[in-house]
Protein backbone atom coordinates (compact mmCIF):
# COMPACT_ATOMS: atom_id res chain seq x y z
CA UNK A 1 0.00 0.00 0.00
CA UNK A 2 1.17 3.33 -0.92
CA UNK A 3 -0.24 6.98 0.42
CA UNK A 4 -0.53 9.88 -1.21
CA UNK A 5 -1.98 13.39 -1.16
CA UNK A 6 -5.91 13.30 -3.03
CA UNK A 7 -6.27 14.01 -6.40
CA UNK A 8 -9.42 14.89 -8.74
CA UNK A 9 -9.32 11.04 -9.71
CA UNK A 10 -9.70 9.77 -6.45
CA UNK A 11 -13.41 10.84 -5.36
CA UNK A 12 -15.32 8.14 -6.91
CA UNK A 13 -12.92 5.79 -4.73
CA UNK A 14 -13.46 7.57 -1.46
CA UNK A 15 -17.16 7.84 -1.78
CA UNK A 16 -17.42 4.35 -2.22
CA UNK A 17 -15.40 3.99 1.29
CA UNK A 18 -17.72 6.28 2.25
CA UNK A 19 -20.94 4.23 1.09
CA UNK A 20 -19.46 1.52 3.17
CA UNK A 21 -19.01 3.17 6.09
CA UNK A 22 -21.62 4.54 7.46
CA UNK A 23 -20.59 5.57 11.28
CA UNK A 24 -18.43 8.24 8.99
CA UNK A 25 -19.59 11.62 7.91
CA UNK A 26 -21.26 11.55 4.30
CA UNK A 27 -19.56 14.16 2.41
CA UNK A 28 -20.70 15.13 -1.13
CA UNK A 29 -18.07 14.55 -4.26
CA UNK A 30 -18.24 18.51 -4.19
CA UNK A 31 -16.54 18.60 -0.32
CA UNK A 32 -13.91 16.05 -1.56
CA UNK A 33 -13.36 18.07 -4.45
CA UNK A 34 -12.32 21.28 -2.28
CA UNK A 35 -9.96 18.89 -0.98
CA UNK A 36 -8.16 17.86 -4.22
CA UNK A 37 -8.41 21.52 -4.86
CA UNK A 38 -6.29 21.48 -1.78
CA UNK A 39 -8.55 24.08 0.17
CA UNK A 40 -8.31 21.12 2.88
CA UNK A 41 -5.51 18.80 2.78
CA UNK A 42 -6.12 14.70 2.39
CA UNK A 43 -4.54 11.55 1.68
CA UNK A 44 -5.44 7.95 0.08
CA UNK A 45 -4.12 5.03 0.57
CA UNK A 46 -3.44 2.97 -2.64
CA UNK A 47 -3.16 -0.59 -3.56
CA UNK A 48 -3.56 -2.57 -6.87
CA UNK A 49 -7.32 -2.89 -6.73
CA UNK A 50 -7.51 1.27 -6.33
CA UNK A 51 -8.44 3.17 -3.17
CA UNK A 52 -8.49 1.08 0.12
CA UNK A 53 -8.59 4.23 2.52
CA UNK A 54 -8.67 8.36 3.38
CA UNK A 55 -8.09 11.13 5.43
CA UNK A 56 -9.40 14.39 5.22
CA UNK A 57 -7.62 17.06 7.52
CA UNK A 58 -7.18 20.73 8.04
CA UNK A 59 -5.18 23.35 10.00
CA UNK A 60 -6.53 25.17 12.44
CA UNK A 61 -4.24 27.78 13.98
CA UNK A 62 -1.56 25.76 15.98
CA UNK A 63 -4.30 22.20 15.73
CA UNK A 64 -4.52 19.79 13.12
CA UNK A 65 -8.24 19.05 12.93
CA UNK A 66 -9.23 15.37 11.24
CA UNK A 67 -12.62 15.84 9.91
CA UNK A 68 -13.25 12.47 8.00
CA UNK A 69 -11.36 9.57 7.74
CA UNK A 70 -11.88 5.27 6.86
CA UNK A 71 -10.47 2.26 5.79
CA UNK A 72 -12.83 0.22 3.49
CA UNK A 73 -13.88 -2.57 5.67
CA UNK A 74 -12.67 -5.31 3.46
CA UNK A 75 -9.05 -3.77 4.29
CA UNK A 76 -9.07 -2.95 7.45
CA UNK A 77 -6.30 -4.62 10.14
CA UNK A 78 -3.27 -4.23 7.23
CA UNK A 79 -2.17 -1.24 8.89
CA UNK A 80 -3.47 1.45 6.44
CA UNK A 81 -5.07 3.73 9.07
CA UNK A 82 -1.91 4.08 10.41
CA UNK A 83 -0.45 5.27 7.47
CA UNK A 84 -2.71 7.55 6.91
CA UNK A 85 -3.13 9.13 10.04
CA UNK A 86 0.67 8.96 10.33
CA UNK A 87 0.95 11.32 7.02
CA UNK A 88 -1.73 13.77 8.28
CA UNK A 89 0.35 13.60 12.04
CA UNK A 90 3.34 14.48 10.12
CA UNK A 91 2.14 17.13 7.46
CA UNK A 92 1.28 19.14 11.16
CA UNK A 93 4.39 18.79 12.42
CA UNK A 94 5.66 21.03 9.27
CA UNK A 95 3.56 24.07 9.85
CA UNK A 96 4.63 23.50 14.15
CA UNK A 97 0.67 22.10 15.05
CA UNK A 98 1.34 20.88 18.49
CA UNK A 99 -1.89 19.36 18.82
CA UNK A 100 -4.08 16.80 16.37
CA UNK A 101 -7.68 16.62 17.74
CA UNK A 102 -11.08 14.80 16.16
CA UNK A 103 -14.74 13.70 16.54
CA UNK A 104 -15.91 9.90 16.67
CA UNK A 105 -19.04 8.36 17.29
CA UNK A 106 -18.86 6.97 21.06
CA UNK A 107 -20.27 4.15 19.92
CA UNK A 108 -17.66 3.59 17.64
CA UNK A 109 -15.57 1.11 19.46
CA UNK A 110 -12.91 0.06 16.94
CA UNK A 111 -12.07 3.63 16.29
CA UNK A 112 -11.90 4.60 19.61
CA UNK A 113 -9.41 1.53 20.38
CA UNK A 114 -7.25 2.56 17.18
CA UNK A 115 -6.99 6.54 18.51
CA UNK A 116 -6.15 5.07 22.25
CA UNK A 117 -3.16 3.36 19.96
CA UNK A 118 -2.32 5.82 18.35
CA UNK A 119 -2.08 8.10 22.16
CA UNK A 120 -5.33 10.20 21.26
CA UNK A 121 -7.31 11.19 24.44
CA UNK A 122 -10.60 12.06 25.30
CA UNK A 123 -11.29 15.48 26.00
CA UNK A 124 -14.94 16.38 25.53
CA UNK A 125 -18.23 14.83 24.83
CA UNK A 126 -20.89 16.59 22.87
CA UNK A 127 -24.50 14.88 23.16
CA UNK A 128 -26.28 14.20 20.47
CA UNK A 129 -24.12 15.53 18.00
CA UNK A 130 -24.72 12.76 15.00
CA UNK A 131 -27.93 11.40 13.16
CA UNK A 132 -28.64 8.56 11.43
CA UNK A 133 -28.08 6.89 13.50
CA UNK A 134 -28.12 9.42 16.70
CA UNK A 135 -25.25 9.61 18.88
CA UNK A 136 -22.84 11.73 21.33
CA UNK A 137 -19.64 12.70 19.60
CA UNK A 138 -16.23 12.21 21.83
CA UNK A 139 -13.57 14.83 21.51
CA UNK A 140 -10.23 13.39 21.22
CA UNK A 141 -6.68 14.83 21.44
CA UNK A 142 -3.03 14.22 20.67
CA UNK A 143 -0.48 15.97 21.74
CA UNK A 144 2.37 16.59 18.73
CA UNK A 145 5.02 18.95 20.33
Amino acid sequence: MKSRRVQDGDIEGILAIQAACPEIAQWTAWDYDRVARDEMAGWVGEEDSGIVGFLVARKVVNEIEILNFAVSPNARGRGIGAVLLQDALSWGKTFGAVQAILEVRASNAAALRFYERHDFRTVGRRARYYNEPPDDALLLAANLA
